[in-house]
């Protein structure tokens, strides 16, 4: 049972995460669109938020991302794999 609340947690917590993002203005001065925030939205949340930090908080004085900007940005992916590659270990375990 807890194992079930941990998943949906770590599963719904960078979802809601970005919509607060969304509508606080963050997002749209990272991504410039609404298209690449609501792919993330769907299939990397984490790496989205990552990229948004990255972008907005670790960028130079030119818009680039900084070294610490793309460490923020591996992490983010590496979170991401894992929260996917977890939950295809746990049904695969799970089949007869």
């Amino acid at each position: 049972m807890m194992g079930c609340l941990l998943a949906i947690f770590s599963i719904i917590t960078p979802r809601l995460v970005i919509v607060i993002l969304w509508f606080s203005g963050y997002l749209a001065e990272a991504y410039g669109s609404w298209f690449w925030p609501t792919v993330g939205f769907f299939v990397m949340p984490v790496t989205t938020i990552a990229y948004a930090v990255a972008k907005n908080d670790l960028s130079t004085v030119t818009g680039g991302i900084t070294a610490g900007g793309v460490v923020v940005i591996v992490i983010g992916v590496v979170l991401d794999l894992g929260l996917l590659g977890n939950g295809w270990r746990r049904r695969r375990s799970s089949l007869p």
